[in-house]
């Protein structure tokens, strides 16, 4: 059978152990914090990527990414050849208010036009200024963090095993061919 008032002794032990240490605070606007590489702050738009395929607002679960385009027909590229039609972004917003940050819109961009930026400071006073056009998130794509450098234990992908392997042999044989021709012009040389 437990002891009346163990638990209060229990937690008071804790008060008075933690008043003891100094405490350490963080004086956030003077000293910015140091963020983890992976922080998921906002996200950054590569405009000159978007292809405007719609993939990012139509995965989206929270329905925050708003896209805007329209039509251009682009001239034939030579003479002869046929128009093409291409999309123009007109508008690329997404409200903040809504996004819950899981990073769907970016996985699913096929094109990399889409990036987490460890900014967090966008806070604002009214709620609809949360809804960010694509003039700022062009701006947060600057501060995206250059990716991680590969793991050098890694695995050499297979396709750059293939190309250096294909080089090797190429350059083996151009080898061969000179060193064989260097021998047949010796040789011609040599009976004289």
């Amino acid at each position: 059978m437990p002891i009346p008032g163990s638990g209060l002794a229990k937690g008071l032990a804790v008060t008075l152990r933690t008043m003891t240490r100094k405490s350490v605070t963080a004086q956030y606007p003077d000293a910015q914090p140091e963020l983890p590489p992976r922080t998921r702050g906002v996200i950054g738009l590569f405009e000159e990527n978007c292809t405007v395929c719609m993939l990012c607002a139509r995965e989206c679960p929270d329905w925050c990414i708003y896209i805007d385009s329209h039509k251009e027909t682009v001239p034939a590229a030579v003479p002869g050849g046929r128009e093409r039609s291409r999309n123009v972004l007109d508008r690329f917003a997404i409200d903040f208010s809504l996004c819950m940050y899981c990073g769907i819109c970016i996985e699913v961009c096929p094109f990399d036009a889409l990036f987490w930026s460890p900014e967090f400071e966008y806070a604002e006073t009214d709620i609809h200024e949360l809804t960010h056009e694509r003039d700022k998130l062009r701006e947060w794509m600057w501060t995206v963090p250059e990716p991680p450098a590969l793991d050098p234990r890694a695995e050499e992908p297979k396709e750059i095993a293939a190309a250096r392997k294909a080089a090797e042999k190429a350059a083996a044989q151009a080898a061969q061919a000179q060193a064989d021709a260097e021998a047949a012009q010796a040789e011609q040389e040599g009976p004289q």
